[in-house]
This record gives C-alpha cells, structure tokens and sequence, in this order.
C-alpha cells in the first residue's frame, strides 16, 4: 500500500465542531505555501485565504 501524498496540511487548529463555538483551523497548501482560514460551525463553514496587512496572502515556505 503506498502512502498519500496529501496536498493540504492542518497548521493549527481551535474548537471543535461538536460545541456552539465552532471549529477554526488553518490549512496550508503545501505545493504553494498559501494559508487558508477554515471555520466550521453548525451546519455551516467558510474558507478564505489569510492576508497580511498589504492584502496579499499568507505564504509559509
């Protein structure tokens, strides 16, 4: 069995989805080193690339 090269990488991660708080996790993309914000609550959630004080996005090498 080979093991998956996964693309996307949990870098932190807060809350969970079982409480009224919700879940928050950012996720880096390993191939081009973007970090995303994740929040999940309810039966709802929402990604969005995270962003310095320039507007331009996050890069973790």
């Amino acid at each position: 069995m080979s093991k998956k090269n996964n693309r996307f990488e949990i870098s932190e991660k807060e809350g969970s989805s079982l409480k009224d708080a919700g879940l928050v996790q950012i996720i880096v993309d390993k191939q081009t080193g973007v970090n995303y914000l994740w929040v999940k609550s309810g039966y709802a959630g929402g990604l969005t690339p995270l962003l310095d004080e320039e507007g331009k996005p996050i890069i973790t090498k």
